[in-house]
């Protein structure tokens, strides 16, 4: 027997991300507030980098679950505004590697204080044993998915 035991409504709910789509408008909304000009996609860039700079555009399209097409938007506009660049790999020049500029580290820290700021907005009254079920829920949807 399926185990789908949600009304149509709260099912489409979960699919459409509707908790995601809440978070990633009050981040936008801090980061407008704090005067800073890069979108949550733009960000979600800058963060993989911060982990690990020199990354290759396939590897960020990996990270962050977007296209090529969409990945090379994001890199453009980031170049655009200084905050990374793109170098060819010498082993492969076909294959550009996307590194930091000093603007972008500069960004880090008040851009991950604003996204702990707003996750702790986000989970006001929930209990750790409840965030971590969900975690372990949604990471078994992700494995299931993404085997098939």
């Amino acid at each position: 027997m399926p185990n789908n035991h949600f009304k149509r409504g709260e099912l489409y709910s979960v699919i459409n991300g509707m908790a995601s789509t809440a978070v990633a408008r009050r981040l936008q909304k801090h980061f407008r507030q704090a005067g800073l000009e890069i979108t949550i996609e733009q960000w979600s860039i800058l963060y993989h980098l911060w982990k690990n700079d020199g990354l290759s555009q396939q590897e960020l399209c990996n990270r962050t679950f977007r296209d090529k097409p969409s990945i090379t938007r994001l890199v453009d506009n980031l170049e655009k505004q200084q905050l990374v660049q793109r170098v060819a790999s010498k082993e492969d020049r076909r294959i550009n590697l996307v590194y930091l500029t000093p603007a972008a580290l500069l960004l880090q820290e008040e851009t991950i204080s604003l996204a702990n700021q707003t996750m702790d907005e986000a989970l006001i009254g929930v209990k750790k044993e409840d965030i971590e079920t969900v975690k372990t829920v949604l990471q078994q949807v992700y494995d299931n998915l993404k085997q098939q």
